[in-house]
């Protein structure tokens, strides 16, 4: 009987720090939320990240919190021969991961720890054990790695269906339930529709890509259907009336899951 008292005690006191820490957490993340970004970093975000300049006020509200959250509780480490990740670069990438959160329920990438950033495109060493040239890449077990260049490219410039932050964080939502297969997270009883939405889809793809005939949606999302989840989401948010036209099931499942419209947003 004391022996089970005693493990009842222990499993209390644990329970009631694991409960202590949440609301911290929680209390910290609310404060962070309420808070919106300076004239000056919104007029520099929005340079560097077009989408950001074209979002409704109550959006971009949204995200500035969003932001806020995300540095306090992501690590940033400069890589190759980059010195620093100022808090400028932070904000970029902050703004474009967490577009993908917006309107969502959603817990800030809990399993991203650290962000890797290099100043310019990067050697990694392939499956094969081989050296590749990389702008970005989504690990599992905690990180993404990006290129500043390529992440400035793709902010930039909001219509060519190229950025690799977007990209990557697609990334991260698709392996959030441990494998990276095309289909993220989804309310009970919505992964029928988008199976069958997105099976349509990279098929209709894939059969333009081996006809050689150009589409709207980059030829690298034949690769596997993880990249296909990963491109139409740049495709979405940069092109989305050339998505909605060409697929317009599949924009309509990318609207409902990211509970938002970009056809909406500005020019």
């Amino acid at each position: 009987m004391t022996g089970l008292l005693v493990a009842s005690g222990l499993v209390a006191t644990v329970f009631a720090a694991i409960t202590g820490r949440s609301h911290l957490k929680n209390k910290k993340r609310a404060s962070l939320l309420a808070n919106n970004l300076s004239a000056d970093e919104r007029a520099a975000l929005a340079k560097d990240f077009h989408l950001y300049g074209l979002l409704p006020d109550h959006l971009r509200d949204e995200l500035d919190g969003l932001v806020h959250v995300f540095i306090e509780e992501k690590s940033f480490e400069p890589c190759g021969e980059l010195e620093e990740v100022t808090l400028h670069m932070k904000q970029v990438i902050a703004a474009q991961a967490c577009l993908l959160l917006l309107n969502r329920k959603h817990d800030f990438y809990p399993r991203l720890r650290t962000i890797l950033l290099y100043p310019n495109a990067y050697k990694a060493t392939n499956h094969q054990g081989g050296t590749d040239v990389r702008l970005g890449e989504s690990w599992g077990t905690g990180s993404v790695v990006l290129s500043w260049k390529s992440v400035l490219a793709g902010g930039q410039n909001s219509n060519d269906g190229h950025d690799v932050v977007l990209h990557e964080f697609a990334h991260q939502l698709d392996q959030a339930d441990g494998e990276a297969d095309g289909a993220p997270e989804l309310e009970q009883g919505g992964y029928r529709d988008w199976a069958r939405v997105f099976h349509s889809a990279y098929s209709k793809f894939t059969t333009k890509l081996n006809k050689g005939q150009k589409t709207v949606i980059d030829p690298y999302g034949g690769t596997n259907p993880a990249e296909f989840f990963a491109v139409v989401t740049e495709t979405f948010y940069e092109k989305p009336a050339q998505l909605q036209k060409n697929y317009p099931e599949l924009y309509d499942q990318l609207r409902e899951y990211y509970q938002v419209d970009p056809l909406e947003w500005g020019s």
